[in-house]
């Protein structure tokens, strides 16, 4: 008899690039996200089960062992500390950085910053390396506005392509971190499935292998 498996994925970008590596340890999902209500989504193996989470809250459901494993950014990570988990593979899907950005030149303008951004521990770990004043502003989303109406003088966040910064008059200032999604696992689970997961584990980083050496 096989140990019930959880996994905990967000929707999105993250979702759509893990369902291929899933496939490649057999697990396919049979309900559709988009057009599904349900929350905990049924997979063709009667013993496995997804779980779909906003994205910051991903690391604590596989912490409190909620979720056996689950796929995460290494943003939210950093942002989470990565208590009761072990984070065991960089899968290299999601891909973007972590920024600080801003009007050209405002970082050289005030001795003590004011910084908007949800990231707020990895935010304050950064500036404080630097020996830089600065006052964290927390917001949940829209973080270019904040410089936009004088909220704040900068803003740390994910960027990807940085076409939302352009198009609201800001920029790219310092890079702070690489991004990308990795897979964790809850440390109870990995001892007492440790045979399963090992195995999906060693399968999946087969497959991002492949997939590195083709790209």
């Amino acid at each position: 008899m096989h140990d019930k498996l959880t996994i905990a994925l967000s929707k999105g970008r993250i979702f759509k690039e893990t369902l291929p590596l899933l496939r490649h340890v057999g697990i396919e999902c049979v309900d559709d996200p988009e057009t599904s209500r349900k929350l905990i989504l049924d997979t063709n193996l009667p013993d496995v089960k997804i779980v779909l989470l906003r994205a910051s809250d991903v690391p604590t459901y596989v912490q409190y062992g909620a979720a056996d494993f689950g796929v995460a950014g290494k943003d939210v990570l950093m942002e989470h500390g990565g208590e009761g988990l072990y984070e065991l593979l960089d899968l290299r899907i999601a891909r973007c950085r972590l920024m600080v950005a801003g009007r050209p030149g405002v970082l050289d303008t005030r001795a003590r910053l004011r910084v908007a951004t949800k990231y707020v521990e990895s935010a304050r770990r950064y500036f404080a390396e630097q020996g830089r004043q600065v006052e964290i502003i927390k917001l949940y989303g829209s973080m270019e506005l904040a410089p936009l109406v004088d909220l704040a003088d900068c803003i740390v966040d994910v960027v990807d392509t940085g076409n939302t910064l352009r198009a609201n008059g800001l920029e790219p200032l310092e890079h702070m971190a690489d991004i990308s999604s990795r897979l964790i696992v809850n440390r109870a689970s990995m001892k007492l499935k440790h045979a399963r997961l090992q195995q999906m584990v060693d399968r999946i980083a087969s497959c991002v292998n492949q997939e590195g050496e083709k790209a």
